[in-house]
């Protein structure tokens, strides 16, 4: 059963640090790009950030770049999203998604994790 894992989520203080992890199984390998995506509360559902299992190549959304970054570990089969220097609007449900192509859009992806809450308060 294909299924995607997350664990990490939780409440920093602004400029805090958090490190999400998804956990593929169910055929991971074929699930050739691997992202995340977060929702607001009353917001449309957003891309943040997407890798291959393997590879350098990385995509940003711009209000993330330089600040979170997306990796894939292919033998742990597990992607991590470090998130540094968090904002108070960086705040909303974070989702692993798994695709066949780089998704630009909540459309474009196959498989959806659960969701982990990030809080981002003082």
């Amino acid at each position: 059963q294909v299924r995607l894992e997350e664990s990490g989520g939780g409440l920093v203080q602004p400029g805090g640090s958090l490190r999400l992890s998804c956990v593929a199984s169910g055929r991971p390998f074929n699930w050739y790009t691997m992202s995340w995506f977060r929702q607001a509360p009353g917001k449309e559902r957003e891309f943040v950030a997407s890798t291959y299992w393997t590879g350098l190549t990385r995509y940003y959304a711009d209000p993330v770049k330089g600040r979170f970054t997306i990796s894939a570990d292919n033998v742990k089969n597990t992607v991590y999203l470090q998130m540094n220097s968090l904002k108070p609007e960086d705040a909303a449900v974070y989702y692993c998604a798994g695709s066949r192509i780089r998704p630009t859009s909540p459309v474009g992806v196959d498989y959806w994790g659960q969701g982990t809450q990030v809080i981002v308060s003082s």
